[in-house]
């Protein structure tokens, strides 16, 4: 009985062990989803389709990192120090990044974009940048 209950339980665990990773990418991607939506809904809303440009940008926000990510160290080495290229991709990451997040403030201040529209585009950027982080620490 015991022995039956106790590969019940390891069963059990393995099964919630597989299910984590698929829970965690169900949520990700719904997260995306919503703020992919907030800022198409800052755009569509007052028919001003400028902040679509912030979605551009946070798309192409980890290709530097990613392209650059592989710069470092070679595989026979024992630890892993920066070089240039691993810098300078993580320096364009972020400039991009900033750059997402301030052009809607500067259109909105510019009287381009709604202020309104301003707002939900820099969250839905958050909730875009922060699903696309959080995807990369894994």
């Amino acid at each position: 009985m015991a022995a039956g209950l106790k590969s019940q339980l390891s069963h059990l665990f393995l099964l919630q062990k597989a299910q984590k990773p698929l829970v965690a990418v169900i949520l990700l991607s719904f997260v995306l989803a919503v703020g992919f939506l907030l800022i198409i809904l800052s755009c569509a809303l007052w028919q001003n389709w400028l902040p679509l440009l912030v979605a551009i940008t946070f798309v192409i926000a980890p290709l530097p990192n990613a392209l650059f990510s592989h710069c470092g160290a070679d595989d026979f080495s024992g630890s892993f120090e920066p070089t240039g290229p691993v810098d300078l991709g993580r320096f364009l990451t972020s400039l991009i990044v900033v750059t997402g997040f301030a052009f809607p403030i500067v259109l909105a201040h510019s009287g381009v974009i709604n202020t309104s529209a301003c707002v939900m585009s820099i969250v839905g950027g958050g909730y875009v940048i922060d699903t696309f982080h959080s995807q990369a620490l894994g």
